[in-house]
């Protein structure tokens, strides 16, 4: 039985968490695009 879910976990979730994660990680890259550009520069340092 525990073999059986962990094989669901690995053949099912894992991939799909990944996936999420890159779609979740593309996006808030791509979001800086629609910042107005004062918000998209880096933070000063100083």
């Amino acid at each position: 039985m525990l073999s059986l879910s962990v094989q669901f976990f690995r053949s099912t979730l894992l991939p799909a968490a990944i996936v999420l994660l890159f779609g979740l990680a593309l996006f808030a890259v791509s979001a800086r695009i629609w910042l107005p550009g004062d918000m998209a520069a880096p933070a000063p340092v100083g």
